[in-house]
């Protein structure tokens, strides 16, 4: 068998890993927050704690299926990227508690949210408090979504904000429970949101609540409930709009602004838009579920703490259930973040409905101003608020975009994650949110960091041992192996949220082997061929023709192993697969690129090819040794034939 040729131009090699190594270190220091820390997990850094109640109409524990589900959720949209290892568990019969290593309780409390999905027609859009002298609340932009396969959403001007299409208040067929001094709104929308046939026994008890509440808000507010009977008389019989009241009767129904969220829940949808004293900080604070009703109309606020628009919103017509997929993404065109969403068979000929019920209702007018008189905006709603609510231009047969407003990178991969994993199936209110302490501290970190220093010195000394000058190259392979492992940690927290934990330092440690093992294939092999009768110089291209195939064989099922261990494993156990299958392509970078250029460079030099540094001039084989002297015998040190092959 012909001898390879044997000389590699190592510079290539070299050049190519100082190129990574570079380029690792300079996305370390000059991206980001420009500090070389890993992101430490929960067990070794601390982080964020959150109870989580379920709450229920009727009072009642939710079901141990349900809530299981919910943990599964929550735990799926907290670990997106399956590597920040979070802690999502049980307690008692209706809390969850959510353990993060993350110091934000305010994007936690975002993936935590129902993520009830619901696109509802606009019928009326206004301001929250207009003021009293103002004949008409200046207009906002608000994001308009043009007809094409994926929309994009360009911001447009809303034709008004004064109520296009004036909501009705009139009781549906559930009476009230709650007396009231007018026939007018009086004991309408709580109880109406109620009793019908096919209304299920959650709807029914929060009806019932709402009833209740409603008497209670009735009482509380006095001769100012009267005054807001009589403003819902006046705008809807057209003798007033909500900005353009009797300044006498804005200040008889102050009151409403005094009322708590869940008071505020108990109102009549209508009179929830119709009053100005009724702002989006009092709709904001309903609890979460209090628009799960798709059958009826609804009254809900833009997202944020500085929102002014309320909407007045029909039923819903498309919901969560009709979306296959989400994404989050950039739009170059239009310069900000954005959600895709793609929709079901079903949910596309709901969705391609719905635009055609808006571009229809845009393009009704008033026979007495002969200017639209509907609007045809369609409302993203997420739970109790409005994410967005483009203007519908034309009929859209394809997926839908969601843009605009305050939709930021964070923000656009948290919905898209609320909605990729599903809606809750219960919902929750915060019992407590705290910092907690790391769960095993830094003494057990600095364990772990002893244990992998060990491993690595034991690693070393058994090659300057057994191999001799080739433990060196053991040491600086490992050396430039820990810097890439290094940086590559470092990056990895900021771009897909990995935390190291305890468990992920094991990975690392137990990686210290696969790594060792790559050397001591090339070794042994470059042994073998040394023991054959040739030179170091012409013994290295031959011996790593043959032991790069094990070394990929062997890599190859290392990395297989682990991500199957990913894909099947929860929770820690992730983080340990994840640190062993990196670490696995670590080691082939570093072996390729460094270990075998820089054992070929130094065969080249007649000190490594020494047998007393190399450790290769122990061997001799009985053919030499028959050659020799007749007979065979043991190896013995320095004998070593030097024919080139």
């Amino acid at each position: 068998m012909a001898a390879p040729s044997g000389r590699i131009k190592v510079t290539r090699y070299f050049a190519v890993l100082a190129v990574i190594l570079a380029g690792l270190y300079a996305l370390v220091f000059f991206t980001g927050d420009q500090k070389p820390h890993p992101k430490l997990g929960l067990d070794l850094q601390g982080g964020t704690s959150m109870t989580l109640s379920a709450i229920s109409a009727d009072g009642k524990a939710p079901s141990a299926s349900n809530l299981n589900e919910a943990r599964q959720i929550i735990e799926n949209r907290v670990n997106a990227s399956g590597v920040s290892e979070p802690e999502v568990v049980t307690e008692g019969n209706r809390n969850i508690v959510v353990n993060v290593a993350n110091d934000d309780p305010d994007q936690l409390r975002q993936l935590v949210q129902p993520a009830k999905l619901a696109f509802r027609t606009v019928l009326s859009q206004t301001t929250d408090s207009p003021p009293a002298d103002s004949p008409s609340p200046s207009a906002s932009a608000t994001p308009s979504t043009s007809a094409s396969a994926t929309p994009s959403s360009t911001p447009s001007a809303t034709p008004s904000t004064t109520p296009s299409a004036t909501p009705s208040t009139t009781p549906s067929a559930s009476p009230s429970s709650t007396p009231s001094a007018s026939p007018s709104a009086s004991g309408s929308a709580a109880p109406a949101a109620s009793a019908t046939p096919s209304a299920n026994a959650s709807q029914v008890a929060l009806a019932a609540s709402r009833a209740k509440t409603l008497a209670e808000v009735q009482k509380k507010l006095g001769p100012a409930w009267d005054a807001g009977q009589e403003v819902l008389s006046e705008v809807e019989s057209g003798q007033a709009s909500p900005d353009q009241l009797d300044p006498s009767l804005l200040a008889a129904i102050a009151p409403f602004a005094k009322l708590s969220g869940t008071e505020v829940d108990s109102l009549p949808a209508e009179m929830q838009f119709l009053l100005p004293t009724v702002t989006c900080s009092e709709l904001n604070a309903r609890a979460p579920g209090v628009l799960d009703d798709a059958s009826q109309q609804v009254t809900a606020c833009d997202q944020g703490d500085n929102v002014h628009n309320k909407y007045f919103l029909d039923v819903a017509k498309v919901q969560g259930t009709d979306v296959k997929s989400a994404s989050s993404g950039y739009d170059t065109n239009n310069g900000g973040w954005n959600v895709d969403l793609s929709f079901t068979g079903k949910g596309q000929s709901k969705w391609t409905a719905l635009t055609q019920e808006a571009v229809n209702a845009g393009q009704q007018t008033d026979p007495n101003t002969g200017q639209p008189g509907q609007n045809s905006s369609v409302a993203i709603v997420l739970d109790d608020s409005v994410v967005s609510a483009p203007q519908i231009q034309n009929v859209i047969v394809g997926d839908a975009i969601i843009n605009g407003g305050n939709i930021n990178q964070d923000s656009a991969t948290v919905l898209a994650n609320q909605l990729k994993y599903g809606s809750l199936p219960l919902s929750f209110k915060i019992e407590s949110t705290q910092n907690v302490s790391p769960t095993l501290g830094t003494q057990q970190m600095n364990y772990g960091i002893l244990a992998g220093a060990i491993g690595i010195a034991l690693v070393v000394i058994y090659c300057l041992f057994y191999y001799r000058g080739l433990g060196l190259v053991v040491i600086a392979s490992l050396l430039i192996s820990g810097l890439t492992v290094f940086a590559s940690i470092v990056l990895l927290g900021r771009g897909i949220n990995f935390s190291l934990s305890l468990a992920g330092i094991a990975g690392f440690i137990v990686a210290i082997g696969i790594t060792a093992d790559s050397f001591v294939v090339f070794f042994e092999r470059l042994k073998d061929e040394v023991k054959d009768g040739r030179t170091v110089r012409s013994a290295v291209p031959r011996a790593w023709v043959r032991a790069r195939r094990t070394i990929l064989s062997a890599d190859a099922v290392s990395f297989l192993a682990a991500a199957i261990l990913y894909w099947l494993a929860a929770g820690e156990v992730k983080g340990f697969a994840f640190t062993l299958g990196l670490s696995t392509i670590i080691d082939l970078l570093v072996v390729f690129l460094f270990t075998h250029p820089l054992v070929s460079l130094l065969s080249r030099s007649n000190g490594f090819s020494s047998p007393r540094f190399s450790g290769l001039g122990n061997l001799r084989s009985d053919a030499a040794a028959e050659a020799a002297g007749g007979t065979a015998r043991a190896p013995r040190f320095g004998a070593v034939r030097t024919k080139e092959s």
